[in-house]
């Protein structure tokens, strides 16, 4: 057994287990006098922050000042880590969501904390119109904004793959303004496919917004056109890495 292997399995994956478990119990019973959950994001951070301090992983941030404080953004990046998630949520000051399945509803204590708490739960197989513009409003007027993987996976090489448009198309729905992020070098700290984690530094590099406009009904070929031209912002820069 590796060093890294070693120390992943008898080291961090129990100190994650802890993490989850304490942070997780505080973010839920919040949820219950917190509708707004910004108690529970900060459970999210410092769980993030906990995970990348014993990981042994260091953060870059570059073009925060492209983006206002408080605002509401549809964070948009590629996906090469389980590690994205840590990193975004704890090098990102903003109030993160996330959009989740319809069907994590279904679980006990989980559901119901996601919906108090500001998370998009959706069937992709049936979107609620009226559902997702009263999220979106949720969202503005309580000074949150939601982080999307339009990549759907991971990427083991560090090339982006395409992206897909459902999770933009949320945010031409309710006209939000997308915020692309080039995530550079964490696919190094966890490989896809491997349970090995290894000490790292990421950088994010904040893109300047996108506006759009609210369209209840965007067309396919406008939901493809937004969705290239949010990757080809942040491609460059995760390539010129990928390649180097």
């Amino acid at each position: 057994m590796s060093f890294h292997l070693f120390r992943t399995v008898l080291f961090l994956i129990p100190s994650i287990a802890v993490y989850t478990i304490i942070l997780g119990i505080a973010s839920i019973t919040s949820s219950f006098f917190d509708r707004k959950g910004h108690f529970g994001h900060g459970c999210a951070r410092l769980w993030s922050r906990l995970i990348l301090m014993t990981t042994g992983v260091t953060v870059t941030v570059e073009g925060l000042d492209r983006v206002v404080p408080g605002k509401t953004y549809v964070f948009v990046a590629n996906h090469q880590s389980i590690y994205d998630i840590p990193v975004l949520f704890w090098s990102i000051p903003f109030q993160l969501r996330i959009i989740a399945k319809a069907s994590l509803g279904n679980f006990p204590m989980l559901g119901p904390h996601l919906k108090r708490t500001g998370h998009m739960l959706v069937d992709r197989s049936r979107p609620d119109k009226a559902g997702i513009l009263g999220w979106a409003s949720r969202l503005t007027s309580n000074g949150l904004s939601l982080i999307v993987f339009p990549e759907g996976t991971r990427s083991r090489t560090g090339m982006m793959g395409k992206f897909k448009g459902g999770s933009l198309l949320l945010a031409m729905q309710a006209g939000l303004p997308l915020v692309p992020i080039s995530v550079i070098g964490s696919r190094h700290v966890m490989k896809k496919g491997e349970l090995t984690t290894r000490p790292g530094h990421v950088t994010l590099l904040v893109h300047g917004p996108i506006e759009t406009t609210a369209n209840a009904e965007p067309t396919p070929a406008q939901i493809r056109a937004l969705a290239e031209q949010v990757r080809e912002v942040i491609r460059p820069a995760v390539e010129a890495e990928a390649n180097a």
